[in-house]
């Protein structure tokens, strides 16, 4: 039998203080657009992608390819330096600002995730803080990496990894929890 107390009062829930960065009208419409014109275009239609997202908002450098299946919240909270590749599927959930530097790859099915909620607060209060991932890193398939992470440049996190934590420059990364395992060496 389940207990009938709980901890957590989800009619108290409110983020009326949260600002999404933009009208309601102007989400909705952002959320149509790329509900209709991402699937809609072929994969090497990425610079239409990037022009649609920079229409919104985004912040989009020289040469960054974006797959027709990847998911952006908020646009305008989001900026991707040059020669970034954004997988199949991959979501960046962008309550908060997600930075991702220069040459950086961020597989299929990797979740960029931003908000979560105090789970010692009965209202369940909504808490975000922003991504950064360095230069030359390389997010795997697959991976989640949470609020407030900072992935270091050339890093490598290794598919299927849950990332929690800063993880350091140069170091692949892996597991859930993920923890550096070794240095990330060139050929």
């Amino acid at each position: 039998m389940i207990n009938d107390e709980s901890f957590v009062d989800l009619r108290k829930y409110d983020q009326s203080w949260f600002d999404r960065g933009r009208p309601g009208w102007y989400i909705l419409w952002w959320w149509f657009v790329q509900a209709i014109a991402f699937p809609l275009t072929p994969h090497p239609f990425s610079g239409l992608r990037c022009a649609i997202l920079r229409l919104f908002g985004a912040n989009i450098g020289q040469g960054v390819l974006i797959r027709p299946t990847a998911r952006f919240t908020y646009p305008w909270k989001i900026t991707i330096g040059d020669y970034s590749w954004i997988g199949d599927d991959v979501v960046l959930y962008s309550l908060d600002e997600i930075t991702i530097g220069n040459n950086c790859v961020i597989s299929q099915k990797s979740y960029l995730c931003t908000g979560n909620h105090d789970i010692h607060d009965e209202t369940f209060g909504l808490k975000t803080a922003s991504i950064i991932i360095g230069n030359g890193a390389w997010v795997a398939a697959d991976c989640f990496v949470g609020p407030g992470v900072q992935i270091g440049s050339n890093a490598v996190i290794g598919a299927r990894s849950s990332v929690f934590t800063n993880m350091p420059p140069g170091q692949v990364c892996l597991g859930s929890p993920c923890r550096p395992r070794y240095p990330r060496q060139k050929n």
